[in-house]
């Protein structure tokens, strides 16, 4: 048996929410009701201050890792500053 819950939220979190939801193909109910459950399962919620990883971010962090294995785009190791402003006037 379905029933109706009323929330308030801000309207920018409710928007964004939606939005996000619908990119994943999924209604906000669907996101809101596996909430519900974690809640109940966990007993308790997980709020962190953290801060996740954007998708930007993780594109731009895998072409460095790339770039790591690859051996590409890698300045030497400076045993000074001096040598390191050296390096960069050179480029």
């Amino acid at each position: 048996m379905k029933t109706l819950i009323n929330v308030k939220a801000d309207k920018e979190v409710k928007e964004g929410a939606q939005a996000l939801a619908q990119e994943l193909g999924l209604p906000l109910s669907v996101v809101v009701n596996a909430y519900l459950k974690d809640f109940i399962r966990n007993r308790g919620i997980n709020i962190s201050a953290a801060p996740r990883m954007s998708r930007p971010l993780e594109s731009i962090i895998g072409g460095v890792e790339k770039d790591l294995v690859a051996k590409k785009n890698i300045s030497a190791a400076f045993s000074s500053a001096k040598d390191a402003g050296r390096y960069l006037d050179s480029l």
